[in-house]
């Protein structure tokens, strides 16, 4: 049930940065639901295989470089996806970031709210 929510609000945050941003659109409610989980989906096959094998360069800039890796998770499903869309890489950079603090908002909402059953 938590990941169903989570799901959803996910791809509410991602309407809301369409909404917040104009260098990311966001075409209907569908297409945020099938970005949100494609996100997802990179983010836990690709992302750990990236970051070990930038590691050299994360430690250098002091971690700095993970803000790549997500804004090139965010620019991947953009461009796997027609409802989808970004425009350039520091679109894909603004946009995940904006994703990122509101999905951190979004699991402390979870937790605390399926921590109390």
């Amino acid at each position: 049930m938590k990941l169903l929510f989570k799901w959803l609000l996910s791809a509410t945050a991602l309407l809301a940065v369409a909404h917040l941003y104009s260098g990311v659109v966001v075409q209907s409610f569908s297409a945020a639901l099938v970005a949100a989980l494609l996100i997802g989906l990179l983010n836990t096959v690709l992302r750990p295989i990236l970051i070990v094998l930038t590691l050299p360069v994360t430690v250098i800039t002091l971690g700095l470089f993970l803000f790549v890796i997500n804004a090139l998770m965010f620019y991947w499903a953009a461009a796997l996806l027609d409802g989808f869309q970004v425009r350039g890489f520091s679109a894909a950079l603004i946009g995940s970031l904006l994703y990122t603090l509101i999905g951190m908002v979004i699991n402390s909402a979870l937790e605390s709210l399926f921590s109390k059953r």
